[in-house]
């Protein structure tokens, strides 16, 4: 059947998530724990024909750490991490590094610098909080607004911003980056992530085939059967490994079920295609991304950690990307489906000179949505310099797709 084929379904990444202290003597030792770990654990899933994309090892936050005294103190020692990651890396599989949640003033000023320097080694989010009126810190989302635009300007076509986002309402235990932080109170861990965009699409291609020329919404109790089904059938195989996996330094907190679409997979588009939505933001969007969710969270059998959620990153994903240039949706829409679904505005292009004031108004306006509905929603944008509403983008990174830059209004 179908939906019994691995390679439809990628574990994104096996995520671990460790505390570093002050004593730089015990770093080399815990990085080296996680990675061989992470190596170890991903052949087994090899083992079993489930493809392994990246491992990835998540701090406490970094001023628990390091030096943040001045920034020269704190490169050196982040390039001392760096050698590390190196020195027990593999080629075979991608290394990625979040330096956890930026605390104070001072650390969030750091980041602009640290991620232009280190990039992928030094992934890095804010979480901001509210108070008892249930209204948010907006100094902070100010300097983080800030933080953005800085980024844009100091890396090149603003690539940077892959790199930070802005948490509102998040837990521990994100396997997926830059959201990901984790709080030094609590023992070492580790999350498995998914990539099934394809097997979505599969799955859903497969089921209409067999019913041709039936109303697509009247079949909506049968798209989450299957969809589900499917998706339950990899988390057994995959959660069957983890409980026959013995270890003594990292311990299992859940799955994150996300869907976690990709430049290099079937485009989330194609999902709702197949649900019998023109494109996404046509009429029917909200309601297909509402299914997909519940399917996300019907997981049975394993904790669910992180977003286990629909995820729409917009230059990540070639069906979103183009959605911009035929002007399909805009950053409303996108606002919009969070409420039903998703992480919130994430790797959205936006124009250069888009104001901090209006970049932290639409912080604000997710971040009350996150705390409203009590999910998790981020935000992650791409200021593009010298681009306006329409404009192309020219990205390099292996990591996003060109699409036309959209305007915050």
């Amino acid at each position: 059947m179908i939906y019994k084929n691995k390679k439809l379904c990628k574990v994104r990444t096996i995520t671990t998530f460790l505390s570093l202290s002050k004593d730089k003597t015990l770093w080399e030792e815990e990085i080296k724990k996680a990675c061989n770990f992470c190596i170890d654990l991903s052949k087994k899933f090899n083992k079993i024909d489930y493809e392994v994309q990246s491992i990835r090892i998540v701090t406490n936050a970094f001023g628990e750490y390091l030096d943040t005294t001045n920034f020269e103190n704190t490169k050196k020692e982040f390039e001392l991490i760096s050698s590390y990651l190196t020195k027990y890396s593999t080629k075979s599989l991608r290394m990625r590094f979040a330096i956890g949640e930026a605390k104070t003033k001072e650390e969030i000023e750091m980041l602009p610098k640290l991620i232009s320097q280190f990039g992928d080694l030094s992934n890095a989010c804010v979480n901001i909080k509210k108070d008892d009126f249930d209204i948010l810190d907006n100094e902070t989302i100010l300097q983080c607004a800030n933080t953005v635009k800085k980024i844009s300007e100091i890396t090149p076509r603003g690539e940077g911003n892959f790199n930070f986002t802005v948490n509102f309402n998040c837990k521990p235990f994100i396997p997926y980056f830059p959201a990901s932080f984790h709080d030094s109170n609590l023992e070492n861990s580790y999350v498995v992530g998914l990539e099934t965009p394809d097997l979505l699409v599969e799955v859903l291609k497969d089921f209409n085939s067999k019913n041709k020329n039936v109303n697509h919404q009247k079949l909506f109790k049968d798209y989450y059967d299957v969809l589900s089904n499917a998706l339950q059938y990899h988390v057994d195989n995959i959660n069957e490994v983890i409980n026959n996996y013995s270890n003594k330094d990292f311990k299992f907190v859940g799955i994150d079920s996300s869907v976690a679409p990709s430049k290099n997979c079937s485009s989330m588009v194609s999902v709702y295609n197949e649900l019998g939505v023109e494109f996404f933001g046509a009429a029917g969007s909200v309601e297909a991304s509402s299914l997909l969710t519940k399917v996300f969270k019907s997981v049975k059998n394993v904790p669910l950690v992180g977003f286990s959620g629909l995820m729409l990153a917009v230059i990540e994903d070639l069906g979103l990307s183009k959605g911009t240039i035929n002007k399909d949706f805009d950053v409303r829409t996108l606002l919009t489906n969070s409420a039903v679904c998703g992480i919130g505005l994430d790797t959205v292009p936006i124009e250069g000179d888009t104001s901090i004031e209006k970049i932290s108004s639409i912080m604000r306006d997710t971040g009350t949505m996150a705390f409203r509905l009590n999910k998790p929603l981020t935000v992650r944008l791409f200021p593009y310099p010298n681009l306006n509403e329409g404009d192309i983008t020219a990205y390099e990174s292996d990591d996003l797709c060109n699409s036309a830059v959209l305007k915050v209004k």
